[in-house]
């Protein structure tokens, strides 16, 4: 997770800089839970969801970006407990979360992945992995036989063990090689992320 800052439904229910050598983010704004733009289509192939957790908003501009080149509905992860407005707090939060092995409620109730063919799942780098509410999401549901693809916003530790964890969490789905965004670059990742959608047979 990026150092820096990292990085809505229009119809009704559609759908955690660097710290040592592995990396923790700092805080976010307010998260919110719906779909992009009207009209957002998912390309040939069946539909997308791209679920996010961002603090600062870098994840949140990849995932938006990752809407605007392929398509699908965006789902921004939002705690039912807010993480610490302190920044020395929060990485301390993290790191006994990821430790324990904890699962933060979210405060909505994630779709079904079966209506879903490919599942974006974006998060910042946190002590060298995926935040631990992008780790409730995915044990949240089974998502056998689904395709997820990584995105990950980060300070220096690009993405780490995520697709490796992400692979542990969901041993049954099909994950992608992944897209990592140093956190100063998200504003301008515009092309790095049309490539890799591109490399993946995900680009409309």
């Amino acid at each position: 997770m990026s150092k820096h800052h990292e990085c809505s439904v229009n119809t009704a229910r559609r759908r955690f800089c660097k710290l040592a050598a592995a990396g923790l983010g700092l805080l976010a704004a307010p998260a919110v839970l719906g779909s992009g733009e009207a009209g957002a289509a998912a390309p040939q192939g069946g539909r997308h969801l791209i679920a996010y957790f961002s603090r600062t908003g870098n994840t949140r501009t990849i995932a938006g970006q990752i809407q605007a080149a392929a398509g699908g509905e965006l789902l921004e992860l939002r705690t039912v407990t807010p993480y610490p407005e302190d920044y020395r707090a929060t990485t301390e939060q993290a790191k006994k979360e990821l430790a324990s092995g904890y699962r933060p409620p979210l405060q909505t109730t994630p779709p079904d992945p079966a209506a879903y063919d490919v599942i974006f799942v974006g998060s910042p780098n946190w002590w060298g992995t995926i935040a631990p509410p992008v780790m409730t999401f995915l044990t949240s549901a089974d998502f056998s036989g689904k395709t997820i693809a990584p995105f990950v916003t980060h300070g220096g530790s690009r993405l780490g063990r995520a697709v490796e964890d992400i692979k542990k969490l969901c041993p049954k789905a099909t994950v992608l090689p992944g897209l990592a965004v140093y956190g100063e670059s998200v504003a301008d990742a515009q092309e790095i992320t049309a490539a890799w959608l591109r490399r993946n047979g995900l680009a409309r």
